[in-house]
């Protein structure tokens, strides 16, 4: 399957919940998170992380390989005024300086990376003591649910397993396998953190956010997009009627830190 994210920035602006306050704040109370860090945001997309970062008084530079992504980051980070330093680059080579970062953090995007290089490369950036978080904000498919509906009718149009995610933990949003990435490069005091919230979703951005999906706009062809939605807004009315919808999901979390 050939995913492009740029494909699906439109939707991704506008749809496309980010981490919630919670987090943030949860970082905030593991002391990883304090006014004036140096942080890097790997894989930003459209900045949901970097955005929250920068809001929390931190000195953001935020990378991605999209740049109609990053378009979107600068839009919606203007409409705040907040301040960040937006740059076309990979996450396994930022280009950055050496111990130029006292946070890396990487959010909904560690497994399409090649994992142990962007291990190093945040190991690279960080000072001595400085910390690395890999995070995600998932959905949680149940039986029933409207996302067990929605992954069902994903399958539909789009057959087999959406690697990496099925791999390493799409569908229960925990990722154990980031642990071995972080200490193979060196990390130590690993720690991890989840919990669950219930994101509202109107009809209309419950079909937008699917559509920014890897399965869907990130990799269909636009008359198959357009029929998947057609599918999905006819799904909604007829199992999911309540507007807005609750959508159960996971942020899952993992610390470690540069001896």
């Amino acid at each position: 399957m050939q995913v492009d994210f740029g494909r699906t920035a439109a939707d991704y602006v506008k749809h496309r919940a980010g981490f919630p306050e919670r987090f943030f704040q949860r970082l905030a109370r593991e002391e990883v998170l304090r006014p004036g860090l140096r942080a890097v945001d790997l894989g930003t997309g459209t900045g949901t992380v970097a955005r929250g970062l920068a809001r929390h008084g931190c000195q953001v530079t935020a990378l991605d390989i999209s740049a109609s992504m990053l378009d979107g980051a600068r839009q919606l980070a203007a409409s705040e005024g907040l301040s960040i330093d937006w740059r076309l680059a990979p996450a396994e080579n930022t280009g950055l300086p050496e111990g130029s970062a006292d946070l890396v953090i990487a959010g909904q995007c560690w497994h399409w990376f090649d994992r142990a290089a962007a291990a190093r490369e945040a190991a690279r950036l960080l000072v001595p003591g400085g910390r690395l978080v890999i995070a995600h904000f998932d959905w949680v498919p149940l039986p029933g649910n409207i996302i067990e509906a929605t992954e069902h009718l994903i399958n539909d149009f789009n057959p087999g397993p959406l690697q990496p995610y099925v791999q390493f933990g799409h569908g229960t949003g925990l990722y154990p396998a980031w642990f071995k990435d972080a200490a193979g490069a060196g990390f130590t005091s690993l720690e991890s953190f989840s919990f669950d919230v219930a994101v509202p979703y109107t009809h209309e951005a419950w079909r937008g956010r699917v559509r920014a999906s890897a399965k869907i706009g990130a990799s269909l062809a636009p008359e198959e997009i357009a029929r998947f939605d057609a599918a999905l807004a006819s799904l909604l009315a007829e199992r999911f009627p309540s507007n807005p919808l609750a959508v159960p999901h996971r942020v899952f979390a993992l610390l470690a830190t540069r001896p």
